[in-house]
């Protein structure tokens, strides 16, 4: 059984568990990480010398890199359909997850950090309030790709879409105003009334 290592706080480990769950994978998550420890034992360290999550074992495989992660499991389970074979649509999807994880991601984090995840004598709200700035530009591009088409990478669902769609759980659980983008509303609610984003898509921010 695939085991995935990681609090569900974490943003990473969502993305593990929603393309999972997506896939109809049997699996067992254990709590790692922040306030649960274990990422500095040694036996952690032994399978993601980064001592950060998620982590999942499959077998003798032991992977971390949560977009790897993703990519991997949709290539052994979903070849095809949620893991594209052609390179260009292959290429497509790779190119908006790693957008995810190099642009978005870094755009929107500190406004997450400062208004819910530090204490409130840590918070600076200026750090947030650029944040803001930087990610609504953002925002609006994923509206006006989405503009053009159903999912991220096309007419059907990829692994495209997971881990921008926990970005934007992230995102809409913060306390900012949140702008008006009828394609990007459209398709995060489509995935987020999945039965698959049980647990993930509709938890909480912590």
């Amino acid at each position: 059984m695939l085991r995935i290592w990681g609090r569900i706080s974490s943003i990473n480990v969502r993305k593990v568990v929603l393309c999972a769950q997506w896939l109809g994978l049997p699996f067992e998550r254990v709590d790692a990480g922040h306030g649960f420890g274990i990422v500095d034992t040694p036996g952690y360290k032994a399978m993601n010398p980064n001592a950060l999550v998620p982590t999942v074992e499959d077998g003798e495989l032991r992977l971390w890199e949560s977009n790897v992660i993703v990519r991997y499991l949709c290539a052994r389970h979903a070849a095809g359909s949620l893991y594209p074979l052609p390179l260009e649509q292959r290429f497509d999807a790779e190119r908006w997850m790693d957008w995810q994880q190099t642009t978005l991601n870094p755009a929107g984090r500190d406004a997450f950090l400062h208004l819910v995840r530090f204490a409130p004598g840590q918070r600076k709200p200026e750090l947030a309030e650029r944040s803001v700035a930087a990610t609504e530009p953002l925002l609006r591009l994923l509206d006006a790709h989405l503009a053009q088409r159903p999912f991220v990478a096309g007419a059907s669902f990829t692994m495209a879409d997971i881990p921008i769609a926990c970005e934007i759980h992230r995102w809409r659980g913060i306390p900012v105003p949140q702008l008006g983008l009828p394609h990007l509303d459209r398709w995060y609610d489509t995935i987020r009334t999945a039965p698959a984003a049980r647990g993930v898509l509709d938890i909480a921010l912590t």
